[in-house]
């Protein structure tokens, strides 16, 4: 299902090659958004007993 897919959106952009360009900055503008929210969802959790570098007590 995937390979057809594939396959299917190659010969999209192949006869659209020009419309696909155009809607490219579109597509950075609106990746950008979707990375932050969707990205790193969970990571912090590791952090939590590792020093940080700060001395509490000044």
């Amino acid at each position: 299902m995937v390979s057809l897919a594939i396959v299917a959106g190659f010969f999209v952009l192949r006869e659209h090659w020009a419309h696909a360009l155009g809607l490219a900055p579109y597509a950075l503008l609106l990746a950008c958004p979707l990375l932050h929210l969707f990205h790193g969802h969970g990571s912090h959790k590791k952090h939590e007993g590792h020093h940080t570098g700060f001395d509490k007590a000044s």
